[in-house]
């Protein structure tokens, strides 16, 4: 690798050839402002905000997209780059609404904190500021163009990341506008809701659909028996809505936290993690047994299910039938724990606190009412949870730490691994593998199905047979996969997730999001795990109690008629 040295603000600087001004000045300290740079995913300079003074140049350039070269004399902080990049920042906000006080984005704005950093003081010109009215047509996302930049950031993601391109400039000029082809509803469009787009907006152009008010309208209704259940990465990402390190553990303080907003009961989607593990255990056993299609492939990511069905739809018979531990948790807590409990299903009302936009599509989905009702009422994504707890006033970090209530509450360190790519991969491995051999694993963690790789590989052997599994997170590595399954080549298990990262990247996870973060919270993951009684879905005993009671045995008929489910081909326009 050639290095080449360059000076920036009298400081010397050595950097692999092909890294931008930008990158090099980070590597000295040297912060430069931007507004539309992800790195590697939305290197277009459309901003102008991280303009520098290169000598020799005839005009500022944008660090983002220059190149390094060698002996390259840059200076980042001249009156004449000052001016320009205020200047620039003046003009695009002089075309976006001046609501910041009710704005859902207000204090955690790009816009907003880059005007306070580079002094603005007044607002000196008047754009257009044409009216677009909200699209509401998703049941996850809203889309407020007038809140838009046109920094393209959502288009790359969705195009780049995902390979689904659901968004697009739209019209030209001063006309432009960000959203699907045709100005289609974005509801009506083959958007998978995974909501990566509303993770990477700088400002609140796009965002998820706040339901808060419902669920304080059923909180406060007496005649509601209101229960939550919280997934496995809310638990380490939480915090970070209150100032806590990315991947601060805060599983007891998060239950704390909702008990005091009054719910009745606080269960765990653990619980229907470790549900989930045994009826797709046995579905994988049955086909390697059996026959069946394989690979078998994951179904608990909604976004990714929608784009199977939209993209793929070929694969279908491909996808396990079990729905996800949000939906099973729906189902059991309409029907086991009403009857347990005494309660009519009929005043249950379930939410749920995912990290993922997607899934307030899938509880929508006329397939999940087999309790007899709409089996989830609400889902919250992490940061709604974040807000509701702000206006209820309560300092999560003093919080001390609460238990989880029974009986689906109680967990094993497999369902918390969920919320990591590989999780759900490797969670089922280690219950097929003692299902299959009937010995006891010499070691509970398959390490080859973990990190950030964006397709992993790796062989397990049972009894005489050795199956081939991978693991896919961010739907474009998804489409490589499925890519190489109909070119031929052969696999048992594949496990995908939509998101980057897995549930801990969700598309409804606090912002900021990026890859160091995402790492700090697998991290953190993993380390509950390490630290569970129990770390096998098969050991937990409300699970065994669960089927012993009431639903028999899995892949039974009271599992497939509650726990089960079918997907449909969508069209892809």
């Amino acid at each position: 690798m050639s290095l080449i040295t360059l000076t920036i603000d009298g400081q010397q600087v050595q950097v692999p050839a092909g890294t931008t001004v930008l990158e090099a000045a980070k590597q000295i300290g040297i912060s430069i402002p931007t507004l539309c740079y992800l790195k590697d995913i939305n290197e277009v300079g459309a901003c102008r905000i991280c303009l520098v003074e290169i000598q020799g140049a005839r005009t500022l350039q944008a660090s983002c997209v220059t190149p390094a070269a060698e002996g390259m004399i840059v200076k980042t902080n001249t009156p004449e780059v000052r001016q320009a990049r205020k200047l620039n920042l003046e003009l695009i906000m002089s075309n976006h609404p001046r609501e910041c006080l009710i704005c859902p984005r207000s204090t955690n704005c790009e816009l907003q904190k880059l005007a306070a950093e580079l002094g603005i003081k007044e607002l000196r010109f008047a754009g257009d500021n044409p009216h677009h009215e909200p699209d509401t047509s998703s049941p996850s996302l809203i889309r407020d163009p007038r809140k838009c930049i046109l920094c393209r950031r959502c288009v790359s993601v969705c195009e780049k990341v995902q390979k689904v391109s659901a968004i697009s400039p739209q019209e030209r000029g001063f006309e432009t506008i960000i959203a699907p082809a045709f100005l289609d509803p974005l509801g009506e469009v083959a958007c998978v809701n995974c909501g990566q787009c509303a993770l990477v907006c700088p400002t609140a152009a796009i965002q998820e659909k706040d339901q808060t008010q419902e669920v304080w309208a059923a909180l406060a209704d007496t005649k509601k028996h209101v229960v939550v259940q919280t997934a496995p990465a809310t638990r380490v990402s939480i915090g970070e809505m209150f100032g806590l390190e990315p991947g601060s553990v805060v599983t007891g303080q998060m239950v704390a936290a909702l008990r005091r907003l009054g719910f009745d009961k606080i269960f765990d989607t653990d619980f229907t993690a470790d549900l989930t593990i045994i009826e797709e255990g046995s579905e994988l056993i049955k086909r390697l047994n059996e026959g069946g299609q394989l690979p078998l492939i994951t179904s608990c990511s909604p976004g990714w299910i929608k784009y199977i069905e939209h993209y793929y739809p070929d694969l279908l018979s491909h996808l396990s039938t079990c729905k996800s531990p949000q939906q099973m948790f729906g189902t059991l807590a309409k029907t086991y724990y009403a009857q347990k409990a005494g309660i009519d299903p009929a005043n249950i009302f379930v939410v749920s606190i995912m990290p993922c936009t997607a899934k307030k599509f899938e509880a929508a989905r006329p397939e999940m009412n087999s309790s007899g009702y709409q089996d989830v009422d609400v889902v919250l994504t992490t940061r709604e949870l974040g807000k509701m707890l702000k206006e209820a006033g309560i300092d999560f970090t003093t919080l001390e730490e609460e238990s989880y209530d029974d009986p689906l509450g109680i967990s094993t360190g497999a369902g918390v691994i969920f919320g990591a790519t590989g999780g759900v991969m490797e969670a089922a491995l280690r219950t097929v593998y003692e299902l299959v051999t009937g010995e006891t694993l010499p070691s509970v963690e398959f390490k080859d199905v973990r990190g950030l790789d964006g397709v992993k590989e790796a062989s397990v052997k049972l009894k005489e047979k050795t199956i081939k599994v991978a693991t896919a997170h961010g739907l474009g590595n998804a489409r490589e996969l499925l890519e190489r399954i109909k070119d031929g080549e052969q696999y048992h298990f594949i496990e995908i997730m939509c998101c980057p990262g897995g549930c801990i990247g969700g598309g409804g996870q606090p912002i900021p999001t990026n890859t160091e973060i995402r790492s700090k919270r697998i991290e953190s993951i993993y380390s509950v795990d390490q630290d569970m009684p129990l770390r096998k879905s098969h050991e937990n005993p409300a699970v065994q109690t669960l089927y012993r009671e009431f639903l028999g045995e899995p892949l039974g008929h009271k599992s497939h008629q509650l726990l089960h489910t079918h997907y449909n081909a969508r069209n892809k326009y």
